[in-house]
């Protein structure tokens, strides 16, 4: 159940899951602005998030985002917010999507969203050594964390972006219809 206060359309999933594509493509549908939570965190801080990870750890970035997501939740104007992929492990920014948006979980395989992403130039938390195993690792660690925020999972493995904006929308739709 979608809370009282605007009903933002917010995107989870693990990197190379689409949120930063398909919110994109959500938001120009429903005449949103959209908002991705690392962006927000780069603009604050005058850094890349790989600069952020080795001048403040993932410590300091995390507490960036946990105000990024804070921000963007409390925005009167219904959004599309694309959550960095970590967000939803921080149980304040669990409850802040929760309470406030329509939380859509992007959900993929490891190995699928490991050729989206490639290398993962830019993913401080990617090893480019082994991208699938480092995501297979972090999915285990997130999954329980991604099943308590989201109200809908969509499985996004070969799917592009536009049928994956459209079942969002659709869910969207069933969320807050």
């Amino acid at each position: 159940m979608v809370g009282d206060g605007p009903r933002h359309l917010v995107l989870v999933g693990l990197m190379g899951a689409g949120k930063t594509s398909v919110g994109a493509r959500c938001a120009e549908a429903l005449g949103r602005h959209f908002v991705d939570t690392d962006e927000l965190v780069e603009a604050a801080a005058g850094n890349t998030v790989s600069e952020i990870f080795v001048a403040e750890g993932e410590g300091g970035f995390r507490a960036r985002e946990r105000i990024a997501v804070a921000d963007a939740c409390a925005s009167p104007e219904p959004l599309v917010i694309a959550c960095g992929g970590g967000a939803v492990v921080d149980p304040q920014n669990r409850a802040a999507i929760r309470e406030r948006g329509a939380v859509v979980w992007l959900r993929g395989t490891p190995q699928h969203l490991a050729e989206r992403v490639g290398a993962g130039a830019g993913r401080p938390l990617l090893d480019d050594r082994a991208p699938a195993e480092t995501l297979e690792r972090l999915a285990a660690l997130r999954a329980a964390a991604y099943e308590a925020a989201a109200h809908v999972t969509i499985d996004t493995d070969g799917i592009g972006v536009d049928e994956i904006a459209s079942r969002v929308l659709q869910e969207l739709a069933s969320c807050i219809g």
